[in-house]
C-alpha cells in the first residue's frame, strides 16, 4: 500500500482537491486497495470543516466528490505514516521540512514535480479569487495526480497502466 498526503495551508481548497482527484484517478486505474490518500493543512484554521463550497462544486462538476472530507492539520506522525507528503507550494514544502521530526521517512516534495512540464511550479491558492481559480487548481491537480501515478508505476509500486485517468 502506497500512502500519499497532500498539504496546503488550511486544507479546504488545494490539498482536498489533490486528494480527491488522486483517489478518483487511482480508482479509475484499478488501484483501489493499493494506494491511499489524505490531505492536511499546515495551519489549523479550518480543522473539522468540509472543503470550501467552491472547491466542492468545481470538483463535483468533474465527477469528483469531496463532500466526505474534513480539514485537519499536519501532524508529526504523518512524517512516518505516509510514504509521500506533497506540498502545494514552496512555502508549504519549507514548513514541512522544518516540521519533519527526527526519523521521518516520508519523501517531501512539491506536488507538481511529477507532472510533465510542471516541475517546480506551485498550485496557486484560489481562495480569494473567482471560479476560474478553482478550475485551474483542478487542471493542475489532474496533471499532478497523473504524474504521481506514473512515478509510482516507474518505481514498481504497481503495474503501469496504458492510460491513467
Amino acid at each position: 500500500m502506497v500512502k500519499v498526503l497532500f498539504v496546503c495551508t488550511g486544507n479546504i481548497c488545494r490539498s482536498p482537491t489533490a486528494e480527491g482527484v488522486f483517489r478518483h484517478l487511482a480508482g479509475r486505474a484499478g488501484l483501489d486497495g493499493r494506494v491511499t490518500a489524505a490531505s492536511a493543512g499546515t495551519h489549523g484554521y479550518h480543522v473539522g470543516e468540509p472543503p470550501d463550497p467552491r472547491t466542492l462544486r468545481a470538483a463535483l462538476a468533474r465527477g469528483v466528490d469531496l463532500s466526505s472530507q474534513r480539514a485537519r492539520r499536519l501532524a508529526a506522525a504523518d512524517f512516518t505514516r505516509f510514504d509521500h507528503i506533497l506540498a502545494m507550494d514552496h512555502g508549504h514544502l519549507a514548513q514541512m521540512q522544518r516540521l519533519a521530526p527526527p526519523g521521518a521517512t516520508a519523501a517531501l516534495r512539491l506536488f507538481l514535480d511529477d507532472a510533465p512540464g510542471l516541475a517546480g511550479r506551485e498550485v496557486p491558492d484560489p481562495y480569494y479569487g473567482g471560479a476560474d481559480g478553482f478550475e485551474e487548481v483542478l487542471d493542475l491537480c489532474e496533471a499532478g495526480a497523473r504524474g504521481l501515478l506514473d512515478r509510482l508505476a516507474r518505481e514498481s509500486k504497481f503495474p503501469r497502466r496504458e492510460h491513467i485517468g
